[in-house]
């Protein structure tokens, strides 16, 4: 395995790979990997010839009162990682690389960052694929793949890749979630014990929109009005959103006819999780 900070050697063994004719993987992330990431690194490897991680903090996605300069780190424990799992590259720009002095080039795909995590993080939809494309562009994968916990991410990615005619597939894998049904992430690690028993809530919260619908409910609701007083009953959770959207535009839906995303974001003490669920 090899490990590239430079994006011009990155992009001439790039240039190599095509050359032989090897299809290419990309798993973009910001490090402090978790099993989460290591099964999407599995599938790049089982469906390309050869496999790129990128790790990078991206600051362009983080407003300014975020957790960018806490945001967990470990870029050894990850390079051996990323080892174990067979991984070809690990790419770790610098950010003076990824954004030198001067820069002023940034991507916003409108319409579905405006709502959801969109409407609570302004300007973070705009940084994401601002750097996703940069990757694409740096890594030339044939395949990306993205996990399905970050829903909207995979949306937004998706009409980007489309809207602008790029030649790469994604790919959405299932949410990994721990044992106790916490979606995998990297910011659990700031959850402290007490805080991580009230962050079971989230799924429990989101199976019990899957029961109420397969029950018949059908009005989005009282669905949610339901999935907040379950949530409400935590001392330390504070409920950023909660929504049933349509899956390909994620316009809101007042009464469910076909597939449907239920979406949420909650604070945990100081913590701010996201997850969904797919109603079918």
């Amino acid at each position: 395995m090899k490990v590239y900070r430079n994006i011009r050697s990155l992009a001439k063994n790039v240039s190599d790979v095509k050359r032989r004719g090897e299809t290419i993987g990309l798993v973009p992330t910001m490090g402090f990997l978790h099993e989460g990431h290591m099964s999407l690194v599995r599938k790049a490897r089982k469906d390309t010839d050869h496999v790129i991680v990128s790790i990078f903090v991206n600051p362009a996605q983080f407003g300014p009162k975020e957790d960018f300069k806490k945001y967990p780190r470990d870029l050894k424990k990850d390079i051996a990682l990323c080892g174990k799992e067979g991984v070809n590259i690990v790419f770790a720009p610098r950010p003076e690389d990824m954004y030198p002095e001067n820069y002023a080039t940034y991507l916003n795909v409108e319409g579905i960052t405006d709502t959801l995590c969109g409407a609570s993080r302004p300007g973070h939809f705009r940084g994401v694929t601002t750097v996703v494309a940069k990757l694409f562009n740096i890594a030339m994968p044939d395949t990306a793949y993205f996990g399905h916990k970050d829903a909207q991410q995979a949306v937004v990615i998706k009409k980007m890749a489309e809207d602008l005619n790029m030649c790469v597939n994604i790919k959405v894998m299932p949410t990994v979630r721990e044992k106790d049904g916490l979606a995998m992430s990297s910011r659990n690690v700031y959850l402290n014990r007490e805080e991580r028993l009230q962050a079971q809530s989230i799924y429990r919260s989101l199976r019990l929109a899957k029961e109420l619908f397969n029950d018949g409910e059908r009005n989005s609701l009282k669905i949610i009005r339901e999935m907040r007083r379950l949530i409400k009953r935590q001392a330390d959770a504070k409920i950023d959103y909660i929504k049933i959207v349509d899956i390909m535009d994620l316009r809101d839906i007042k009464n469910i006819s076909d597939k449907a995303l239920v979406a949420m974001a909650v604070w945990i003490g100081k913590t701010r999780l996201i997850d969904n669920i797919t109603l079918v």
